[in-house]
């Protein structure tokens, strides 16, 4: 069974930056695209970002600019760099592995407030 781990999450004040890891293990890591996902209280669970095992990045319109992708296939890896942060960035942020199935991380809280 796919393993995500998430960290890097906590309370950051609007306009500062965070970076998110994610370890994959159980998994032929630098076959599948992988992703963030996010969800905010009372709201769905919506796509952040992606990034194929070539490297191909996607980005939500409403992080465009702001947050990076990256993975690093060697250590089974993959980060979200997220800068200028506002308040409507404050949620848990998933990891997602795309196999078969989705396969998910136990997610980590990002809380944008001064």
């Amino acid at each position: 069974q796919v393993q995500l781990v998430e960290s890097g999450g906590g309370l950051v004040q609007p306009g500062g930056s965070l970076r998110l890891s994610c370890a994959a293990s159980r998994i032929i890591f630098s076959r599948y695209v992988m992703g963030w996902y996010r969800q905010a209280p009372g709201k769905e669970r919506e796509l952040v970002a992606t990034i194929t095992s070539g490297g191909n990045t996607n980005y939500a319109d409403s992080v465009k600019g702001r947050f990076t992708i990256s993975r690093d296939n060697a250590k089974n890896t993959v980060y979200l760099q997220m800068n200028s942060l506002k308040p409507e960035d404050t949620a848990v942020y998933y990891c997602n592995a795309r196999t078969v199935v989705d396969n998910w991380g136990q997610g980590t809280q990002v809380t944008v407030s001064s």
